[in-house]
């Protein structure tokens, strides 16, 4: 060891690049969840995950309220979701909200 590093002979470290190398390519790329949601309807749908209100969400895009209900109503329907509460949990278990 120097420096607190790792030092490996050429063929173990062929090896280790190799090993990482397939590793890389074996991972699909992470898609975008809710694909079928537009921009701002993603956009709200993590504020929705966040806990904010329609009113708060509606404050932070600038929008109007009524819009802000018209995003959730299209999210609740694309989402085949009843509530806000499913809503949130979808959103969360997607890595939203945080």
């Amino acid at each position: 060891m120097a420096s607190g590093e790792v030092i490996f002979g050429p063929a173990l470290a062929q090896r280790v690049t190799r090993y990482f190398a397939r590793l890389a390519t074996v991972r699909p790329p992470r898609e975008e969840p809710f694909q079928q949601l537009t921009a701002r309807e993603r956009e709200t749908l993590d504020l929705i995950a966040a806990g904010l209100t329609n009113r708060q969400i509606a404050e932070r895009l600038s929008l109007s309220p009524k819009t802000v209900r018209d995003n959730v109503s299209s999210i609740f329907a694309k989402l085949q979701v009843a509530d806000r509460a499913q809503t949130i949990i979808e959103a969360r278990e997607a890595g939203l909200g945080q």
